[in-house]
């Protein structure tokens, strides 16, 4: 199966994130054809039409399609309330460290209260704070940036950020990691993640690093631990004040807890299967004495996983009895996935020790990689650091991991279908969404969740509804089953825009179900420690494979009529079919 990802006219993801909206100068001849086929299909159904004089964009006038459905506030509970916060633009602190545009930041966040927003969430960079010098910190445009948002009644979301903005999908700016660390890699590039060919990734520092005393006497843990003890001692105030309320422990590129496995920057394009990441000295080393105490010395990585743009059957590792079915296969990779487990559940420790007794929720973000989950291999997750098959959950003994620290397991892509994506991808984000959900709720923590890309449609927010309260609403209690919180990605002028906005704002209230704003709903307990350790054995338990739960098949709180639905729905197979 060969197909050339350069003709696939999908997002990097496998779905465009402007599925409505398109002024008819930006779509090709063969696009327009095709749209107006669609719109004649459209008329046949009695359906009208308004074409907006300054953009040229044609919209169906559907006269239910602002209309909302659910229960009235009178009627139910407040612990059906959904908090929603808002993802702020990545560079909303330069890179020189100033809070810039703080007059049209104030517009904005005064907009986002007034819809009901609970709050915003941001990246801490460690490449902005700590980039003068190790143990060198600025916090101070921080501190300006959070002393607006206390002022306009915001909570606040912060992320610690020990990687580089940009050759990520949505990243528009580049900030790398601090110079000085940077420095330290052009003597030794194995601080870094490397695929098979030797090509490093600076994104952020491997895991293979975490204990080896490379940064002037400190260790990678020790790094981000400072960094985090430094933040509480100068955001105490905001702390003790209940404007922080959550913070987000990045464990790897973008944040996520993952291997850099399908990067931009190195030629990665949807739905490539990506490359494993632990070619560098380090990981080889560590691969070599397990497989020796395992009694297989001569035992080596991979070497037919294929390259980035790969499908699975074109590899011998993942094509049909592929290597990952045999006994080196199995062996490699909960070896791999096991030393991203150990990565999470070290660096959480320390957030725990920085934030002890802190009112916060403390975090971690997993990443939705829905390409090739239908598929036998689940290729993508694979490469990833995610040994998840049909008969085995790679995503159960994160949330175990979490549990132990009392964390919230964050997970992305709650606004996809599967639908949405080409047939050749094997996407499931349905499905998968509904596994990583499952397990955190099987473990008792808090499942928490984030759009993976920008999205201003019913048919999106339907979908997030639907997996924000997978039973509905109870007018008489807590739903069966629900999210802690989500983010939205991300604040920009187009959210803002009239049309945009008043239909986020319908989103936000039907996230609140109906209920008013509720600015205390969101008040954690002060953070106790962290459990005892959880052995490997324990936490490889939790790879069996258990049924999810089940879902309504759609959302009981829907923005729109079916018929605005349908037309979402339209739109969105029109712009993937090109």
């Amino acid at each position: 199966m060969n197909i050339s990802m350069a003709s696939v006219g999908t997002s990097n993801l496998g779905v465009l994130p402007e599925v409505m909206g398109f002024p008819h100068q930006e779509l090709s001849v063969v696009m327009i054809k095709k749209f107006n086929l669609a719109r004649k299909q459209l008329l046949r159904q009695n359906i009208t039409f308004s074409c907006n004089r300054k953009t040229g964009i044609t919209r169906a006038i559907a006269p239910e399609a602002t209309k909302v459905t659910g229960p009235t506030s009178s009627s139910v509970p407040l612990a059906n309330y959904v908090p929603v916060y808002l993802m702020l633009p990545l560079d909303v602190i330069s890179i020189d460290n100033v809070f810039r545009d703080q007059g049209k930041c104030e517009k904005q966040f005064k907009e986002l209260r007034e819809a009901g927003v609970d709050g915003i969430m941001l990246d801490v960079w460690w490449g902005i704070v700590e980039a003068n010098g190790p143990g060198i910190y600025d916090w101070s445009a921080y501190r300006s940036l959070f002393q607006l948002v206390q002022k306009i009644g915001l909570k606040i979301q912060a992320i610690m950020s020990f990687h580089q903005c940009g050759g990520n999908i949505g990243d528009d700016v580049f900030i790398p990691i601090p110079k000085w660390v940077l420095a330290i890699g052009e003597n030794n590039p194995d601080i870094f993640y490397t695929n098979r060919t030797g090509t490093r990734n600076k994104e952020c520092l491997s895991l293979a690093v975490d204990n080896q005393p490379l940064f002037e006497g400190r260790t990678a843990i020790q790094i981000y631990s400072d960094y985090m003890r430094s933040f509480r001692e100068n955001m105490s105030d905001f702390l003790e004040a209940g404007s922080i309320v959550d913070i987000e422990v990045g464990l790897g590129p973008a944040g996520e807890l993952r291997y850099p496995s399908y990067a931009q920057s190195q030629g990665w394009k949807f739905p490539g299967i990506g490359e494993f990441q632990c070619y560098d000295k380090y990981m080889r080393t560590d691969f070599k004495e397990a497989a020796t105490k395992a009694g297989h010395s001569e035992w080596d990585l991979p070497d037919d996983a294929g390259t980035y743009n790969n499908v699975p059957a074109e590899t011998g590792f993942f094509g049909p009895n592929g290597t990952y079915l045999t006994e080196k296969g199995r062996f490699f990779l909960t070896w791999y996935s096991s030393k991203l487990l150990l990565h999470g559940d070290q660096i959480l420790d320390e957030a725990n020790k920085a934030f002890l007794g802190c009112k916060v929720n403390l975090s971690a973000k997993a990443t939705g990689i829905h390409w090739w989950y239908k598929d036998a291999s689940h290729a993508a997750e694979l490469t990833a650091g995610f040994y998840n098959l049909d008969n085995r959950d790679g995503y159960r003994p994160i949330a175990r991991m979490l549990s132990r620290h009392y964390g919230t397991f964050n997970f992305t892509c709650l606004e996809m279908r599967n639908s949405e994506h080409p047939a050749y991808a094997m996407s499931g984000p349905q499905e998968l969404v509904q596994q990583v959900l499952s397990v955190g709720w099987k473990e008792n923590i808090d499942v928490a969740g984030e759009n993976a890309l920008s999205r201003y449609d019913g048919y999106a927010y339907n979908q997030i509804l639907l997996n924000a309260r997978p039973n509905g609403i109870n007018k008489n209690g807590p739903p069966k089953l629900k999210m802690a919180r989500l983010t939205y990605l991300r604040l920009s002028e187009k959210l803002l825009q009239s049309r945009n906005f008043r239909t986020f704002k319908t989103f936000v209230k039907k996230m609140h179900a109906d209920l008013d704003y509720c600015p205390e709903y969101e008040k954690p307990a002060p953070l106790g420690r962290s459990k005892g350790e959880i052995s490997m054995d324990e936490l490889l338990e939790a790879t069996q494979r258990t049924k999810p739960f089940p879902w309504d098949e759609q959302t009981d709180a829907r923005i729109g009529s079916l018929l605005a639905e349908y037309w979402d729905r339209l739109l969105n197979k029109f712009f993937l079919s090109n």
